[in-house]
């Protein structure tokens, strides 16, 4: 009995000491990031490794504490850095100088492996619109009319990385000028800014009991609450407008940071971000799409279609100017 307990005690020593033994490779991630955990302990597993991921508040945020942090970085890796703020990530050298190679993908970001991309839109409630025998509107102009007084919330451009999306929208269909006497008017028509997009789309949002008919969301909202209605609805409760100004289509991606401790492991956790294990989660676990060429959708997916209308500004300026647009927005819209 004695032996048989020490023998017990020594393998659990050993096994204590093996996981102690085994590399760590930290991922920086922002906090909408959602893989499953089988997905992720198949990484860990295939590389004999322990996998933490460190959530770092919305994308802007995760930019700002990794380029205080660039000479010593809090992760080795980084997911979720998009095409809104990468130049500013290169500006500050956060990315190492040599990066995995690329699969073959529908959309690319410069230094960086695209993972996955999705669009940002204006979502409505279709029983709302329904009820009140009201038309939808044709246009951003057309929504800044009386007749849709009230009627949309949007998360602040100023802590949201969807409210800045749709802003960055806005600037691309409507130029600067524009998009200032755009918000103007929806300031005196009744817009309601919510801090990010949970309380806007769950707390505002009409389909969730709230008294707004019209949210900014994502062109991909309409299909997950198909797919988490459990057979409630046979097509999506709501719709997405897709007009000039009003969609903005945004690319996260992956990299290896620079002065990583762990530089070999992060190029093969970034590698491991487009495979086909990663790549087919992402459709119904973080509502995107795949970034990788040929990766087949759900079936849920069929009841989206891609936006064709997008316009926004490019990248550098994105970069150069974001801080100015987002004040801006605030002066016009909040003060």
């Amino acid at each position: 009995m004695k032996a048989g307990r020490w023998l017990i005690g020594a393998l659990c020593m050993l096994m204590a000491a093996w996981a102690q033994a085994q590399p760590e490779v930290r991922l920086a991630v922002h906090d909408s990031f959602a893989l499953p955990k089988n997905v992720l302990a198949q990484f860990e597993q295939d590389n004999q490794v322990k996998l933490t991921v460190i959530k770092v508040g919305n994308g802007n945020e995760m930019l700002n504490k990794l380029i205080l942090t660039r000479a010593k970085p809090i992760a080795d890796a980084v997911y979720g850095l998009d095409n809104s703020n990468i130049s500013k990530a290169q500006q500050f050298k956060l990315f190492a100088a040599s990066q995995p190679a690329s699969r073959a993908v529908n959309v690319d970001l410069p230094q960086v492996l695209a993972v996955d991309y999705g669009y940002i839109a204006i979502n409505y409630d279709k029983a709302w619109f329904q009820k009140h025998k009201k038309p939808l509107p044709r246009s951003l102009e057309e929504l800044a009319s009386p007749a849709y007084r009230d009627l949309l919330v949007v998360p602040s451009p100023a802590t949201s990385t969807v409210g800045l999306g749709f802003l960055l929208a806005n600037i691309g269909g409507l130029g600067e000028e524009g998009t200032w006497q755009w918000w103007a008017k929806m300031r005196q028509n009744g817009v309601k800014v919510a801090k990010g997009w949970s309380e806007a789309y769950y707390t505002d949002f009409t389909l969730n009991g709230g008294s707004r008919p019209m949210v900014v969301s994502y062109a991909s909202s309409p299909v997950a609450e198909v797919y988490y209605g459990k057979g409630k609805y046979e097509t999506p409760p709501t719709g997405d407008l897709r007009f000039k100004g009003a969609v903005f289509r945004q690319i996260e991606g992956a990299a290896v940071l620079n002065n990583a401790s762990q530089p070999v492991l992060a190029a093969k956790l970034v590698q491991y971000l487009q495979s086909n294990q990663v790549q087919s989660a992402i459709p119904t676990s973080m509502w995107v799409y795949p970034a990788v060429k040929g990766v087949k959708l759900p079936p849920v997916y069929a009841h989206m279609s891609i936006p064709t209308i997008v316009a926004q500004p490019g990248m550098a300026d994105m970069a150069a100017k974001q801080q100015g647009w987002v004040k801006q927005w605030v002066k016009v819209v909040q003060r």
